[in-house]
């Protein structure tokens, strides 16, 4: 199973996501999700699936999600091991452009019984999404996911190297592994 996600569409995603990470007013949205009864500490060993791509270099960013992916396994107690792994780690970044309205209450009275009216407008921003799922190398079956989401701002994209660190910091804080306690 080979990761969908282009080299150049990792990178753009990933700064983007850079931003969700370490410039959000409040701490990205993260879910976590496991396969019925998967035992990740039966797994000692990990590798990343190879980006399909004819780019034969990965971005700055895709590096960088990489090593920090691989130093929360690793703070797992888990090997990398690129010859045979026990796990394969994918991650998908996706980001989409989105429109809310909001209202607040206007100093001016129109209508009739006193009512005051509402000024809309509209507030455009970017949604940013990252998963990365552990798969069962020998079976090629998910058996963990951790996707977190949150709306984008432009403040990390200076030193995006703590900020993807604390992204996925955030999607391995509750894992469930038992080989690091």
């Amino acid at each position: 199973m080979q990761t969908s996600v282009t080299r150049r569409a990792v990178g753009l995603a990933a700064l983007a996501f850079v931003a969700l990470a370490a410039g959000c007013a409040t701490k990205p949205d993260v879910r976590h999700d496991q396969a019925p009864g998967a035992d990740l500490g039966a797994y000692k060993t990990f590798a990343f699936y190879e980006a399909s791509s004819s780019a034969s270099y990965a971005s700055l960013l895709e590096q960088r999600l990489r090593q920090a992916a691989r130093a929360e396994l690793e703070r797992q107690q888990y090997v990398y091991d690129e010859r045979n792994p026990d796990l394969r780690v994918n991650y998908a970044l996706h980001v989409i452009d989105k429109q809310e309205l909001q209202s607040t209450p206007s100093a001016d009275r129109f209508g009739y019984r006193g009512w005051y009216g509402n000024n809309l407008h509209t507030v455009e921003y970017r949604q940013g999404t990252l998963a990365i799922d552990l798969v069962d190398a020998k079976r090629n079956a998910l058996v963990w996911r951790a996707v977190a989401e949150g709306r984008l701002d432009s403040k990390a994209i200076e030193q995006p190297g703590p900020a993807i660190d604390a992204a996925v910091g955030e999607l391995f804080a509750r894992f469930p592994n038992t080989q690091a306690n």
